[in-house]
C-alpha cells in the first residue's frame, strides 16, 4: 500500500512536470500553438501558391502564435500588397508582419 503512494506521488510529479514543460511562454509556444502555427503557415503558403500573379518560391511564411511573417524578394510593391492580403485572408491570422523588399 505504501509502494502505491510512492508510484501515484511519482507519477502525479511527473505528470505535473511534463505538462509545465509544454505550457507556451511569451518567446516559446506550446504544443498546441506550434501545431496551430504549422497548420496556419501551410495554409498561408499555399493560398500564396494558387495565386497566379505571385512566385510563392521566393516568399518565405513563418507564423508565430498566429502572427504571420512574409519576407523575400518580390517583383513590386503590388505583389507585396497582394501577398498580404492573401496572408490576412487566412483564417486563425491575427497580424501580419510585412518584411518583403522589391527587386
Amino acid at each position: 500500500m505504501k509502494q502505491l503512494k510512492y508510484f501515484s506521488a511519482f507519477f502525479m510529479t511527473l505528470a505535473l512536470l511534463f505538462s509545465l514543460g509544454c505550457a507556451s511562454t511569451s518567446t516559446q509556444e506550446g504544443t498546441g500553438e506550434y501545431i496551430d502555427d504549422s497548420v496556419i503557415t501551410t495554409k498561408v503558403k499555399a493560398a500564396i501558391f494558387h495565386e497566379p500573379t505571385l512566385k510563392s518560391a521566393e516568399i518565405n511564411v513563418e507564423t508565430f502564435k498566429g502572427v504571420v511573417q512574409l519576407s523575400g524578394f518580390v517583383n513590386s510593391q503590388s505583389d507585396i500588397d497582394k501577398a498580404v492580403e492573401i496572408a490576412r485572408g487566412v483564417k486563425g491570422v491575427t497580424s501580419v508582419r510585412n518584411d518583403m523588399r522589391s527587386k
